[in-house]
C-alpha cells in the first residue's frame, strides 16, 4: 500500500465537511477545539455557552455533530442529553462528551439516552479530531456507545 501523501491529507481536511455545535461555557476549551478545527475550512464550529442555549441551537440549527461539556452553568450536560434524546434518535445525531470527569453515573446516563462516546479533558487533539471525522463523515472507527473513555 502507497504511503499517504501530503496532499492526500490536505484532500482529507477540505472533503471534511458540516457543522460542529460546542456547548461549552469556558473559553479556553473552546478555543482549543476551535484550533484543532481550524484546518478543517469545510467545518463550520458554532458554540453555545450553556445548556438551554445550546438544546434550542441543536433544534433550530440541526448541527451535525454535538460536542457537549457536562457541567454547565445552568443545566448540566446529561440534562442536555435528556432534552435532547428524541433529537438524537430521529435525526441519529452524534452527541460526544468531554469531560473532566472519568466514567460517572451521569455519563453511564448520557450514554444510556444516546450520547455516543467521551472524551477526557484534556483532550488529545488527534482522538477530538477522529471523533469528529467519524461524525461527520458516518465511518465507524470506534464501536457505537462505547463506555471506554478517550484520553
Amino acid at each position: 500500500m502507497p504511503a499517504k501523501s501530503k496532499t492526500d491529507d490536505t484532500a482529507a481536511e477540505q472533503q471534511l465537511k458540516g457543522s460542529v455545535l460546542y456547548i461549552e461555557d469556558v473559553d479556553v476549551n473552546y478555543l482549543l477545539v476551535e484550533s484543532i478545527l481550524a484546518p478543517y475550512p469545510g467545518v463550520k464550529l458554532l458554540r453555545a455557552s450553556n445548556g438551554i442555549d445550546g438544546v434550542r441551537r441543536v433544534r433550530n440549527e440541526h448541527p451535525d455533530f454535538v460536542l457537549l461539556d457536562m457541567h454547565l452553568p445552568d443545566i448540566s450536560g446529561l440534562e442536555v442529553v435528556r432534552l435532547l434524546s428524541e433529537t438524537i434518535a430521529e435525526r441519529q445525531l452524534r452527541v460526544t462528551i468531554l469531560t473532566s470527569d472519568h466514567l460517572t453515573m451521569d455519563v453511564i446516563k448520557a450514554m444510556s439516552l444516546g450520547a455516543f462516546e467521551y472524551m477526557v479533558k484534556p483532550v488529545d487533539p488527534a482522538l477530538l479530531e477522529a471523533g469528529v471525522r467519524r461524525a461527520l463523515t458516518g465511518k465507524k472507527a470506534n464501536p457505537a456507545n462505547t463506555l471506554t473513555p478517550h484520553h
